[in-house]
């Protein structure tokens, strides 16, 4: 059977750097206190007249350079959020007009910080039956209009950004190699958003996500029929240093294998794993037949990870 595998990556990185030390002057909170708990020293908004199809936009014009592929080509747009510019119609329909991708079907994916997973899960059924050849998935949030900026709990922790991921067939020894996702409904009011804005329980979040994001590495790993010394790099969602770090033990991986932008961008949900991986692939820490681990979890409460080689 075809493996499929990424081609191309691409990020949109929106302009306003919003730094602890401005949400000192704003709310009950401190720098220390934000960096020590949870390794975020800044993050970044986008402008009021940016939406999430425009970030998901750019991040997909990179995707598709990087991949060499043109939008004609893709056979289905998949985009994981749960900020879209409306409730409908949907971000990806909207992306597909933009792009000129006539051919493509265009569907939302809704499950939070894991979203990305779940879209290279789903990209990868289409690719490996042979219903579809490319499909690109992004993963865009806007969280800064869902959270209240005077809830100390939260306002530190979220930003805005998109990351895209252009999956085609690969050759053999290339692509995905197993996935495994998973949900835990009887979580879901412990990330909620029911008015306005977000709501968070923290305490009961990090004790899940500690717990989950190691599991499902491991578990990934075995259904890969791989060993955790096989792990050539890491790249958890860019929820809370320490979460992260859980991860990292759990496959006894050594600190420079594990990507970290989460003090640069804070949590950005479904667009933190991609717009982590593109940083990686800049940064020459992703490389061709590298074996990585991407692992998230988020709201519902769900959770999911890939285990993959790099390259085409």
């Amino acid at each position: 059977m075809t493996k499929a595998g990424i081609y191309g990556m691409g990020s949109y990185i929106a302009d306003q750097v919003v730094t602890n030390i401005d949400f000192e002057k704003r709310i009950d909170t401190s720098d220390e206190w934000i960096r020590t708990r949870t390794g975020i020293e800044e993050r970044r908004f986008a402008s009021d007249d940016i939406e999430s199809s425009d970030m998901a936009y750019e991040s997909a014009k990179q995707a598709l350079e990087h991949a060499e592929v043109s939008a004609e080509e893709l056979d289905l747009i998949l985009v994981a959020t749960v900020t879209p510019d409306m409730p409908f119609p949907t971000v990806s329909t909207l992306i597909q007009e933009r792009l000129g991708a006539k051919k493509a079907a265009a569907m939302d994916i809704s499950a939070a910080c894991a979203g990305f997973i779940y879209g290279m899960a789903t990209a990868q059924q289409f690719i490996e039956t042979g219903a579809y050849k490319y499909v690109l998935v992004i993963g865009v949030e806007k969280l800064s209009k869902v959270t209240d900026m005077n809830d100390r709990n939260t306002a530190v922790l979220f930003g805005d950004g998109a990351g895209a991921a252009v999956l085609g067939p690969v050759s053999e020894g290339k692509g995905i190699l197993a996935f495994e996702l998973g949900a835990d409904g009887a979580g879901a009011m412990h990330i909620n958003q029911k008015g306005p804005y977000l709501e968070m329980n923290g305490r009961e979040v990090f004790k899940f996500a500690v717990r989950q994001m190691g599991d499902s590495s491991l578990r990934v790993l075995e259904k890969a029929g791989l060993m955790k010394e096989d792990v050539d790099f890491l790249v958890p969602h860019q929820a809370n240093i320490r979460i992260m770090e859980a991860a990292r033990e759990r496959l006894d991986l050594p600190i420079e294998k594990m990507s970290k932008t989460v003090h640069k961008y804070g949590n950005t949900s479904s667009a933190s794993i991609p717009m982590a991986m593109v940083d990686e692939i800049h940064a020459g820490k992703i490389k061709d037949g590298d074996v990585l681990v991407l692992v998230g979890f988020g709201a519902g409460l769900v959770w999911g990870s890939v285990a993959m080689v790099w390259g085409r």
